[in-house]
């Protein structure tokens, strides 16, 4: 498939093939977008190969689906939209469970394709703030502002304006699992030094310096506050300037005068 055309005649089939679907919701989706993306440097060629075979083995039998990879920045990145509608009249709906499978069975291509790769969720990395969803990526990309990015900074300047600070019970379940999450590391290092074998002391030093590395838990509400109130600041300090130069230049022309 190569061109505009192409993809919209496919498209225009998965709607026509919707239209059929009874059960599906006016507003239901069409399709499932998945990205599958690996570090800087990582070959290109078996990212491709691995995201074939996982989209083959996944939903090759069920779903139809169309991929492309994009090589136009530093991570070589495979997009894959599956459609929602099965063959057999099911609807793809993916939960927690079957994305943890879904890495696994990617990560397992890539590893059999010589790239070390571990399908490890995101919040075991330290990493609590969730990647933007396709759409909202594709409306920056157009130079459009989607609703949450126009909707989140107005909350939180007004939560700075106003000299509070609103309690946010998730952002409290994240801090918390953070705490459990690296408590555990360190368990496990605490475990390993106690072994008496050279091997198992080394991995705990190893486990304490990846905890070390975590990112601090910063939720994405705390970050836009943090770079609104920096901001605000900033620009206190550009009037101040101002006004001490606009005072200066004053006495300067006063003393001319005289």
């Amino acid at each position: 498939m190569a061109g505009r055309s192409g993809l919209k005649d496919l498209q225009q089939r998965w709607v026509d093939d919707a239209r059929l679907d009874h059960k599906r919701r006016r507003d239901g989706s069409l399709s499932v977008n998945i990205i599958g993306s690996m570090p800087a440097g990582t070959d290109a060629i078996a990212v491709k190969d691995s995201a074939r075979a996982f989209a083959i083995e996944t939903f090759g039998y069920n779903h139809d689906y169309v991929f492309v990879q994009h090589l136009d920045d530093k991570h070589p990145h495979v997009h894959l939209t599956v459609r929602s509608l099965g063959h057999d009249g099911k609807r793809l709906n993916p939960r927690k469970a079957d994305l943890q499978a879904w890495r696994e069975r990617f990560t397992g291509e890539l590893r059999l394709r010589g790239i070390a790769a571990e399908a490890t969720p995101r919040r075991t990395r330290g990493r609590v703030r969730k990647a933007a969803r396709g759409a909202v990526l594709a409306m920056r990309k157009r130079k459009i502002t989607p609703d949450v990015d126009r909707r989140a900074p107005n909350e939180v300047l007004s939560e700075v304006k106003g000299g509070r600070s609103a309690k946010h019970p998730w952002d409290e379940q994240i801090k918390s699992r953070q705490d459990v999450i690296r408590r555990r590391y360190l368990d496990y290092a605490a475990e390993l030094q106690r072994s008496g074998v050279a091997a198992d002391h080394a991995l705990a030093r190893e486990i304490r310096q990846f905890v070390n590395d975590m990112p601090a838990v910063e939720t994405r509400w705390e970050v836009l506050k943090k770079e609104l109130s920096e901001l605000a600041s900033s620009r206190r300090r550009n009037a101040k300037q101002d006004l001490d130069a606009e005072g200066h230049n004053q006495r300067g022309g006063d003393e001319r005068t005289r």
